[in-house]
């Protein structure tokens, strides 16, 4: 049965920037007898004004980002109609499946009348939504021109899941929806994360059952994700929305809900004030590189009489060219430790210091202050934190640049890379501002450093 992907967004939209990334190089197209397969359809059947898009470029851009398999949309579709070969459900967006007849599709949206496809369908054919987030679908089948099944989405009662991955700040960052879309759909929600995620969010979320993995035997199921691609897989692009919004925005829900309860499973490591430091991220690029900013700061610490546990996965991590490693000054708790004994170390210490990271959002998760030295994306574009620390007289904030495609990893530092410019967003950070952070953060917390100074 042949795939047709249809757009709820405006098919020119998609075209202009499609062909515009195909001249550039930047999307895998497949080939066939040699020749690139054409980029928009003539239509399903005999209908040569179909504004469905052709499904090769799609599906295979589809299966790149998100490493998806050849089967991912061969999977029985899970909910019947009473009609032979008409199927259809909600697990990777809308997905209708029609038999071989004289058959037309009407696919809009619920709430505001819009209809995005109406077309015939003519051959057997499986529809499939190019958008993957939230909406509240409603669709009709014709059969000779007669109505004989229509159907709104309704989560009330149903068999939901909710498939959160990505990096640790990703997750953590979604997972924060997961009771009010239950709340609001009733639904029966189930959470699917990677397994190192489990004991953490259970003990964050403990009324949300888990699953080890997605089965597409429920109604509906979202994957929540982010991104900066042309497609219209998410609801908005991460590079001008906050990622502590971006799950909400793909869920349909545009609110901020309050955050989870952490219930320390574990006594502290020591008896004496600490804080924890981590010198990496997901990519080296992102570490603060002003020349012993981070023994100057440990220094500072120290002589406040703070313990300075560095809780970095690696010790040491290079990366595109760049070795990160643990300071000298502070103590090795480094290790590829469970998230749960992480998230008790957090909580019992007295502030955090690190980047724009997983084990930021694992901090500010179980309500420890986090001083975040991070230049190259904007204020906003993590979670709020009145310690943040950027250098905003230099270049900065490419991260939440419109112009830029981080899909391509050489383009980090993308206006100076090559040139003694390269990455001055991270590397013109001075100490001073990350001290005066810390000295704001103990006076705003009314903390008592063990040996006094500030």
């Amino acid at each position: 049965m042949k795939k047709f992907f249809f757009c709820a967004k405006n098919r020119e939209d998609y075209r202009q920037r499609c062909n515009k990334e195909i001249r550039d190089k930047k999307v895998f197209v497949t080939e066939k007898d040699g020749k690139p397969m054409k980029k928009f359809s003539d239509g399903i059947g005999d209908d040569p004004q179909s504004e469905l898009v052709e499904q090769d470029i799609f599906l295979n851009h589809l299966k790149k980002l998100f490493k998806l398999s050849d089967k991912v949309f061969e999977y029985k579709l899970s909910c019947e109609t009473g009609i032979e070969g008409l199927r259809f459900d909600f697990n990777f967006g809308l997905q209708i499946e029609v038999p071989e007849g004289n058959y037309r599709v009407r696919i809009g949206d619920a709430d505001t009348g819009e209809i995005f496809f109406d077309n015939p369908v003519l051959i057997g054919a499986r529809l499939i939504s190019l958008e993957q987030y939230f909406i509240r679908w409603h669709f009709e089948i014709f059969r000779d021109d007669e109505k004989i099944f229509e159907h709104t989405l309704n989560l009330n009662g149903q068999k939901v899941n909710l498939v959160i991955n990505g990096g640790l700040g990703d997750m953590l960052s979604k997972l924060q929806f997961a009771r009010e879309f239950k709340r609001r759909h009733n639904c029966k929600l189930t959470v699917v994360v990677p397994k190192y995620m489990r004991e953490l969010t259970l003990n964050l979320y403990p009324e949300l059952p888990q699953a080890k993995k997605a089965y597409f035997n429920a109604y509906a199921s979202y994957h929540p994700a982010g991104t900066i691609s042309w497609l219209g897989l998410g609801a908005c692009d991460t590079r001008n929305t906050p990622l502590e919004r971006i799950g909400g925005a793909n869920l349909g829900l545009n609110i901020l809900p309050p955050k989870p309860t952490f219930k320390p499973t574990a006594p502290p490591v020591t008896s004496a004030p600490y804080v924890c430091i981590a010198v990496q991220s997901s990519g080296t690029a992102k570490g603060w590189f002003y020349p012993g900013g981070w023994d100057i700061v440990i220094d500072y610490l120290k002589s406040l009489g703070y313990r300075v546990f560095c809780i970095d996965k690696n010790a040491e991590e290079t990366n595109m060219g760049l070795t990160v490693k643990r300071p000298e000054g502070a103590e090795d708790f480094t290790g590829d430790l469970p998230l749960l004994e992480r998230a008790n170390m957090l909580h019992h210490a007295e502030f955090f210091i690190g980047l724009n990271s997983g084990l930021a959002w694992l901090a500010e998760t179980v309500n420890c202050p986090v001083v975040m030295i991070c230049g190259f994306s904007q204020d906003w574009a993590e979670f709020y934190t009145p310690y943040r620390v950027a250098n905003r007289l230099v270049c900065n904030g490419c991260l939440n640049d419109l112009r830029v495609n981080f899909l391509s990893t050489e383009k980090f530092c993308p206006y100076h890379r090559g040139t003694e410019r390269e990455l001055e967003c991270q590397k013109k950070i001075h100490p001073r501002q990350v001290i005066n952070a810390i000295n704001r953060l103990i006076a705003d917390k009314h903390l008592t450093p063990p040996l006094g100074g500030i």
